[in-house]
């Protein structure tokens, strides 16, 4: 690696690598022991498919922090950074608002109360963290190396209605969590909605940033977790089917957005070319 492009720090590295264990542990609570949120969750969630959704997605998170963790050159890592700090900070906050609901007190087992203890912990210290780490990084010296695969057009226009329709809809569930239930296509209590939307919005984040960064190897972590979030939200549709809205308008606009988002993470794996890649790094360099 050419010591001209900034490195990503020890620092963040193991802060990725950690994010990336916490959100497997989270998935595994939600995918796996879906219908056991009421032990096993820092709350409880009603629906099977919602509680399926967040545990998708916490697994498609695990491979975007555990890549970005694994890069040397700061560009290549940068994509995971924002999405997790935006996520992080917007969930400590749904969980403030909602800390009635929260499996605190007398009434819950110890480990249940622990896991919500650590929730909570996690969800403080993360993005605490985070912002310290990303000042040492953003000190680090170093440049970026050149976009050498650059996104086609039809990326770009895709990411940005992406970035406008996640974002503006997870602002929505996140302010008006009372009103999801109008246009989402599977039923949500109000903090249910408020959790989603913080999803949404941390899509939007990453499809923004990538709009930024304009290049397919810089989005690796990205795309892999893009299209890991599409496989494991149909599986979540194959175990419930019964609790998906299919015909309304949020539940076909849902699934062209999962498909949209598997064209675009496919694109630009496919799009990265590695040795081509590396051969133009090196001649670039």
């Amino acid at each position: 690696m050419d010591l001209a492009f900034k490195p990503l720090v020890p620092g963040m590295r193991w802060l990725l690598y950690i994010a990336a264990v916490l959100v497997l542990l989270a998935g595994l609570q939600l995918f796996v022991f879906t219908e056991q949120s009421g032990t096993a969750f820092a709350w409880t969630i009603a629906n099977p498919l919602a509680a399926a959704f967040l545990g998708a997605a916490y697994w498609a998170s695990v491979a975007i922090e555990a890549l970005a963790g694994h890069q040397q050159i700061w560009a290549n890592a940068r994509i995971a950074v924002p999405t997790v700090l935006v996520f992080t900070v917007l969930t400590l906050a749904a969980t403030l608002l909602n800390r009635a609901k929260l499996h605190i007190g007398d009434g819950f087992a110890v480990v249940t109360q622990a896991v919500t203890w650590g929730w909570l912990a996690i969800y403080v210290a993360v993005p605490l963290l985070l912002v310290f780490v990303l000042i040492v990084q953003a000190r680090t010296p170093g440049s970026d190396p050149p976009r050498l695969a650059p996104l086609p057009a039809w990326i770009c226009a895709v990411l940005v209605i992406q970035a406008i329709l996640l974002l503006g809809t997870g602002i929505a569930m996140f302010a008006l969590p009372d009103q999801a239930n109008a246009f989402w296509p599977f039923l949500l209590t109000p903090f249910m909605a408020q959790a989603i939307g913080v999803w949404l919005i941390s899509l939007g984040v990453a499809a923004a940033h990538a709009l930024y960064e304009r290049d397919a190897r810089r989005l690796r972590p990205a795309a892999v977790g893009y299209v890991l979030l599409v496989v494991l939200q149909f599986i979540a549709l194959a175990r419930y089917p019964d609790l998906f809205e299919w015909g309304s308008a949020g539940g076909i606009i849902y699934l062209i957005a999962l498909g949209t988002m598997l064209v675009v993470g496919a694109a630009c794996l496919i799009g990265q070319r590695p040795r081509t890649y590396r051969a133009r790094l090196v001649s670039s360099s």
